[in-house]
């Protein structure tokens, strides 16, 4: 939960828009967050509430909540949900995290989506857009760019709707205003890597826990976000590399 908005809050605007139907898959229940010092319980719960108010201003059309607790669940779990999902919205853009993070639970959910994608045989295969959370993409890897800037208050008020991850939904409107001005756009715009669904998968392939690359997130002070656009460009080449 927080994920959607700060990834692709805007974008999701932008289909509805548009006439599409956006539908989003919430994998875990983010119990593990320890903000205003709850208990997990009362913190999946929190999280659950807030996400469906968030959903409710990006007007998108379905919400399946997994609700998987944070930490302790299973790949394979996972992958049966992910096969049914797709199974039952045949999405022809999917919108998901990446291994350019240090979240290993955004580790995670790429390599069961990795291995669904990698499994034929698929109808149509889908178009996947990696979005940025707190971790730039960085310019060897953005290859999609939306301009955001006419939906910036209803993405605001999205990513404000998660009142107990404020700090890191802050750092995230940086973000997109650093990715509006490096494409000199007028407001925000968020930022992708898009990659053929096979792309995607050959990128994600091996257990999570073995991708050895390291990364650094945008954090509190906005002093030090050069640092999250460097560390890491080594391994971002290589990966941009993998797919040349």
């Amino acid at each position: 939960p927080d994920d959607e908005v700060v990834g692709c809050g805007g974008t999701v605007l932008a289909h509805k828009a548009a006439g599409a139907q956006v539908a989003i898959a919430y994998v875990t229940d983010g119990r593990r967050s320890r903000a205003f010092g709850l208990d997990s319980v009362a913190m999946a719960l929190t999280r659950r509430r807030e996400a469906a108010a968030a959903a409710t201003i990006l007007g998108v059309d379905r919400v399946d909540w997994l609700g998987f607790p944070e930490g302790d669940w299973s790949a394979t779990d996972l992958l049966v949900r992910l096969r049914r999902l797709t199974d039952a919205w045949a999405p022809a853009v999917i919108y998901a995290p990446s291994r350019v993070d240090f979240h290993p639970e955004h580790h995670r959910v790429a390599g069961a989506l990795a291995r669904l994608l990698a499994a034929p045989p698929h109808a149509k295969e889908p178009i996947i857009r990696i979005y940025q959370v707190q971790v730039p993409l960085g310019a060897m890897l953005a290859n999609r760019v939306v301009d955001i800037s006419a939906f910036e208050e209803t993405c605001h008020a999205a990513l404000m709707a998660y009142v107990s991850q404020r700090g890191s939904v802050l750092r995230s409107l940086r973000m997109k205003r650093y990715a509006g001005q490096a494409h000199q756009l007028v407001g925000l715009a968020e930022e992708f890597w898009e990659l053929p669904a096979a792309s995607y998968a050959a990128v994600h392939s091996g257990r999570p826990d073995e991708w050895l690359e390291r990364y650094r997130g945008c954090r509190y002070l906005s002093v030090t976000d050069p640092a999250a656009y460097v560390v890491g460009r080594a391994a971002r080449r290589h990966l941009r590399a993998s797919v040349a």
